[in-house]
């Protein structure tokens, strides 16, 4: 039976929320959108910039996983998951069980350009003293953990978000 849900996964600032909304929008009110962050937030009932600075990230982790579980269980859903959910094989096993993963891919300077256009405090992974060689680090260090995860892989650099549903629809067969 086809996977009537949708995860994307990818790099901070490959789009996952912008695409996700749009690609929820094309196909109506029968589907749903969530953002695994948010049910972070909610959760903890603190901002993930607190949760890192208070809690510490090995905790942020705990509550991602959580997360994938509930937003698994949705039918017919669009997730845009956290860019850190395939450090744990776990998240990606429970996401497969419903979804179709599809990595969102950019390069470094896109991310970058992206990241710190919404600013770096909002980030924690990249609130550093040099935010482009933390992100070509971190991309480095995540890039064959995305690349296993995904059955589909779209480049987001430089293309319009209605071009990039297109490529997902068209690849993961949805209507």
């Amino acid at each position: 039976m086809p996977k009537e849900s949708i995860a994307l996964i990818g790099f901070m600032a490959t789009g996952k929320s912008v695409v996700g909304k749009a690609l929820k929008e094309h196909l109506g009110e029968n589907y749903t959108f969530i953002e695994t962050d948010l049910l972070i937030v909610k959760m903890a009932g603190k901002s993930i910039p607190k949760i890192f600075s208070e809690d510490g990230e090995a905790l942020f982790r705990e509550y991602e996983r959580e997360a994938c579980k509930q937003a698994a269980q949705l039918k017919k859903s669009i997730i845009s998951c956290g860019g850190g959910v395939v450090l744990n094989q776990e998240n990606i096993e429970i996401l497969k069980q419903t979804c179709q993963i599809v990595l969102l891919t950019a390069t470094p300077e896109v991310i970058y350009r992206r990241a710190m256009g919404e600013g770096k405090e909002n980030r924690p992974i990249i609130n550093k003293e040099e935010p482009f060689k933390e992100i070509e680090k971190l991309l480095h260090y995540r890039e064959p953990y995305y690349k296993s995860a995904a059955e589909i892989i779209i480049d987001t650099t430089e293309k319009p978000v209605e071009r990039i549903v297109e490529e997902i629809l068209t690849q993961s067969k949805l209507q």
